[in-house]
């Protein structure tokens, strides 16, 4: 991904309380997908000063690279944020997404 911002963090989601350990590419929760507002125009910019949580509202699959798209919007702000799915997310969750 163009621009794209390496960050290694391990986190504590926010929505279920999962102890996420982070590779580097992770944004979200792998259980409950949901993330927080850190990010404001690239993935690993850190310069959203926001800090709400993201709740993922839709999925979209794509056939060319096998892999979902996650759209999350800020519980606090209402800002939009499209992200791809991580090692480990929930299968089913992403699939319960799909619009």
């Amino acid at each position: 991904m163009k621009n794209f911002k390496r960050v290694v963090e391990n986190f504590v989601c926010g929505n279920c309380g999962y102890e996420v350990i982070g590779d580097g590419y992770t944004d979200h929760c792998p259980k409950c997908l949901w993330g927080k507002h850190v990010d404001e125009e690239i993935p690993g910019d850190r310069a959203s000063e926001c800090r709400g949580l993201m709740e993922p509202v839709a999925t979209q699959f794509s056939i060319s690279n096998f892999q979902f798209t996650i759209k999350h919007k800020c519980t606090k702000c209402r800002h939009t944020f499209s992200v791809r799915e991580g090692k480990g997310d929930d299968r089913e969750k992403l699939m319960e997404l799909v619009r």
